[in-house]
């Protein structure tokens, strides 16, 4: 089967398309091949990575974007040697399957398989495990800074875009970066066309100009003599700049210290290899600046690269296909009706997402009330302080943010937020176990790094219902307050209408029973309930982490044997800590159950809750173990 250089076939697969992609098993075997056979392996790569993804899921649109210049950067580059550092993860498939791990995509973000992000520990080619964005320009500096110092001859390089560079720790390290003499390269993977005008021959040529030694030994013998000459000095740096600033958008990364170069087609193989190979023998920090498309070569994912982005699995030739019928509301929709239910009701509600607004269930919002949404970019510090300037003018901000990126802004939440009393509402979806993401995006920590924050209501919703009822109640407090729901659908709960809120810190009974009482916090209460009606126990659904039901943890001590606590969420500090604290003096036997004292890797949901004990039979069997029938 033949295809145009740079499309992907409509139609099936075959072994033979992978003919030339087999041969390479790592950078080295690449680097033996001709520069004539690139464009070849382009399209086998950019089939596979295709292929691969259709079949397990994973991330898409990316990765398709990448394919040449992961090509071009482990050509020209003698890595594992010279180091290179992938922003986000996210845009890594063609790397890996360069670097050795081409038969293990089949088992890709699978319990036992390789992640869907680099890691150190995968491969000695991951040089810098990175999931979170905005990294990659830190680690390389740290990187090229301990090259020099041990005397090594290696290149650090990286690869950050896909939005990263909306995040300030990119122009923190591009500032302290440019004051440094180290080698170290930044390439710009542009595939949202934001910065750069239109590519084409003369930008790519004039890359290659720039990029080359002659104009990089003319430069510095007239730095040489001119800087001796002050006057004559500024005005060829200032003549420099107009000169590039014409042609391209260098100003910005040249006043970091930076030497720009770009923007060229990321998808050019002719432009990539030469200019990549005048920047490996230039000196100082440099910066390529390269034009990719999301999606490259996938008709589908071109024009949708949103929703190819993070797709299940599906049939390359028909595409995604949206599921039919009406099934369960994943919590992320509970929380986008709600918005708009609320914003309706309260116009001093604002929404706030660090570019988010797809995964956090915001697109509807963002239609109805433009006004009223506002994405902060991938900036999560920023995000929560300016959600906390938006308070202080009487508004109501809501800040809709994963569990584990709200990390990112725990200062600011505490300093900015909680203490100053603010009433800002955070909307904390993938709370627990998130899946295939894996350990990076695990929404582990939230209950212990928010419960320690004075001023701050933390709750944990059971259900749909529940979770739009403490969204209400958050809403409503004149100030913190936070909700924490996991990823995926609900239990299937019945949703009321009305904006319904709850009183402050009070849990419920869910089942009476002897003995035991289960007191489940959030997503726990389903297992917990099973759990219950196995062992005949009493079932609590506790519903506030902060403050906690002490009153109910009281009762339910005094009347039982043996207390468990089950949670979605690390065991120490979280919320089976907060009733042991509540239980300090009672004397009454307890047990906690939740998240081991490590980073829980990727794969089912389901299977993973399972293996660290969280499901039904796990509780039954931690608990017959603690206390014999």
């Amino acid at each position: 089967m033949t295809t145009i250089a740079g499309e992907l076939p409509a139609g099936g697969y075959n072994p033979s398309m992978y003919e030339l992609l087999k041969t390479v098993n790592d950078p080295a075997d690449l680097r033996q091949l001709e520069r004539k056979q690139l464009p070849r392996l382009a399209d086998e790569l950019r089939a596979y990575v295709l292929d691969s993804v259709s079949k397990t899921g994973g991330h898409l649109s990316s990765n398709l974007g990448t394919v040449e210049l992961t090509i071009a950067l482990h050509y020209v580059f003698n890595t594992p040697e010279d180091r290179i550092v992938w922003d986000v993860g996210h845009q890594t498939y063609a790397h890996k399957i360069l670097t050795g791990r081409r038969e293990q995509m089949g088992r890709l973000r699978m319990i036992d398989g390789i992640s869907g992000f680099p890691r150190r520990s995968e491969s000695r080619y991951d040089a810098f495990g990175t999931a979170h964005s905005s990294t990659s320009i830190s680690a390389a500096l740290g990187m090229a800074v301990s090259s020099r110092l041990k005397n090594e001859k290696r290149k650090a390089v990286a690869v950050i875009g896909d939005g990263a560079m909306s995040a300030g720790m990119a122009f923190e390290a591009l500032n302290s970066a440019g004051a440094m003499d180290v080698d170290l390269l930044v390439v710009l993977n542009d595939n949202e066309m934001s910065i750069s005008p239109p590519v084409g021959a003369l930008t790519n040529y004039l890359a290659r100009l720039l990029s080359g030694r002659m104009y990089d030994t003319a430069k510095r013998a007239s730095e040489h003599v001119l800087k001796r000459l002050p006057i004559a000095w500024e005005l060829a740096r200032r003549a420099e700049e107009h000169v590039k600033g014409m042609v391209t958008p260098s100003t910005l990364f040249e006043e970091f210290g930076f030497n720009y170069i770009g923007p060229i087609d990321g998808h050019d193989l002719d432009a990539l290899i030469p200019t990549l190979t005048n920047i490996a023998k230039l000196r100082g920090p440099q910066f390529l600046h390269v034009i990719t498309r999301k999606g490259q070569g996938y008709k589908l994912a071109e024009e949708d690269p949103i929703a190819y982005h993070g797709p299940g699995r599906f049939d390359p030739a028909e595409g995604i296909k949206l599921a039919s019928g009406a099934g369960k509301p994943s919590y992320s929709q509970v929380f986008g009706d709600w918005l708009c239910d609320m914003a309706k009701a309260d116009e001093r509600l604002v929404a706030i997402t660090p570019a988010m607004r797809e995964g956090s269930g915001m697109v509807r919002f963002s239609e109805e009330y433009p006004a009223r949404y506002f994405d902060a970019a991938i900036a999560e510090q920023h995000a929560v302080t300016f959600a906390a300037g938006i308070a202080c003018e009487g508004l109501k901000p809501v800040v809709a943010i994963y569990s584990t990126f709200l990390q990112r802004g725990y200062d600011q939440l505490i300093h900015d937020v909680a203490i100053q009393n603010l009433p800002v509402l955070f909307a904390l979806d993938r709370a627990g176990i998130v899946g295939g993401d894996g350990q990076t995006h695990n929404g582990a920590f939230d209950l212990a790094y928010l419960r320690t924050v004075p001023n701050l209501v933390v709750m944990a919703p059971a259900d749909e219902n529940e979770c739009r009822q403490m969204l209400t109640t958050g809403f409503r407090l004149n100030g913190p307050s936070a909700v924490r729901y996991p990823r995926g659908a609900g239990v299937g709960a019945p949703i009321e209408k009305e904006l319904r809120a709850l009183p402050i810190g009070k849990g419920e009974i869910r089942r009476r029973g002897r003995k035991v009482a289960i007191l489940a916090f959030g997503s726990m209460l389903k297992p917990a309930l099973e759990a219950g009606e196995t062992l005949g126990a009493t079932v609590a659904n506790m519903r506030f982490v902060k403050p906690i039901d002490a009153g109910l943890v009281a009762e339910l001590a005094a009347t039982h044997e043996l207390i468990v606590t089950v949670e979605e969420h690390q065991i120490m500090g979280g919320a089976g800590s907060a009733v042991l604290e509540a239980l300090a003096h009672s004397g009454c036997r307890a047990l906690q159950l939740g998240l081991p004292d490590r980073f829980v890797d990727h794969g089912d949901s389901a299977k993973l809750l399972a293996s660290v004990g969280l499901d039904a039979a796990g509780i039954v069997k931690s608990i017959r173990a603690a206390i014999p029938e």
